[in-house]
């Protein structure tokens, strides 16, 4: 027997979900940072052996929306949900669960939803927040357990109906890849408020036998952000640059050349026709 089906992977900012997507594809698909609201956008994240095929949803971690971008966030977190076979709820075991999250898990199951309330970052549990399950993503603490009980939820079939090839792991471009590699490194760089208001662009993605050469586009809100971004003598972007450009290369396997451009557009997260051209829609 074979199993397909798609796995929605819902949680706070921060709870662990873009690790765990990582874990389990085996690759650095979706980006990580100690930030909130990190992820953006549904990315999908394909896990394929010869018995089943999974289609996880790396979804953004559920907020209060504050502006246009943020709504456009919390519908894709919705639209998973309601197109996922199962929710794997993450709750941080470093911290008390609040009530909010109790709430939101119990209205999932009474609307019929398939749930598995998973305690993430086991390594440093603290609470027992009456999970169906703890693991760590870090040290692969019970992943194969967490694996096993995704699978007990996913549809069988006496055919081998895989939506996607075997070495396909995403649903994504290589360049939306790049892009969000850009943000990771401008997340990981920069401190409080400016990397929220900073989304990327690829303007130039050129593959030849040994090197790839890629122009991209910082998107900030202010000005006063560009000149954070690109720090005294051009240092801060060097860095960005230096560190994006390496995830970039373990990824294509092959030298990158890598510009970045930095460029204002003010108050673009509720600028809908921008959010569009931007890919977040």
């Amino acid at each position: 027997m074979f199993k397909f089906g798609y796995v929605a992977i819902l949680g706070k900012p921060n709870a662990g979900k873009s690790t765990l997507i990582n874990k389990l594809v085996g690759m650095r698909l979706a980006i990580v940072s100690e930030k909130p609201q990190t992820t953006r956008d549904n990315i999908l994240a394909i896990v394929t052996s010869k018995d089943y095929q999974l289609v996880l949803i790396d979804t953004p971690g559920i907020h209060k929306a504050t502006s246009h971008l943020d709504k456009v966030m919390m519908k894709n977190v919705r639209s998973a949900k309601a197109s996922a076979d199962v929710v794997v709820y993450l709750i941080d075991s470093s911290i008390k669960v609040d009530e909010q999250e109790v709430e939101h898990i119990a209205k999932m199951r009474s609307d019929g939803i398939n749930v598995i309330v998973a305690g993430s970052k086991s390594d440093k549990k603290k609470y027992d927040n009456g999970c169906d399950i703890y693991f760590s993503a870090k040290n692969g603490e019970n992943i194969d357990k967490l694996l096993d009980k995704i699978l007990q939820f996913l549809p069988e079939s006496k055919t081998k109906n895989f939506l996607y090839d075997a070495d396909e792991v995403t649903d994504k471009p290589i360049k939306f890849l790049v892009a969000e590699y850009v943000r990771e490194a401008v997340l990981k760089t920069l401190k409080k408020e400016v990397p929220h208001g900073v989304a990327v662009t690829i303007q130039k993605f050129e593959e030849k036998k040994e090197i790839v050469s890629i122009d991209a586009d910082i998107i900030c809100e202010k000005a006063s952000h560009k000149g954070i971004i690109i720090g005294k003598g051009g240092e801060t972007l060097k860095k960005i640059g230096i560190m994006a450009r390496e995830m970039s290369q373990e990824l294509l396997g092959k030298k990158v050349m890598l510009k970045l451009f930095v460029k204002v557009e003010e108050n673009w997260k509720n600028k809908p026709n921008k959010l569009t051209d931007l890919g977040y829609n």
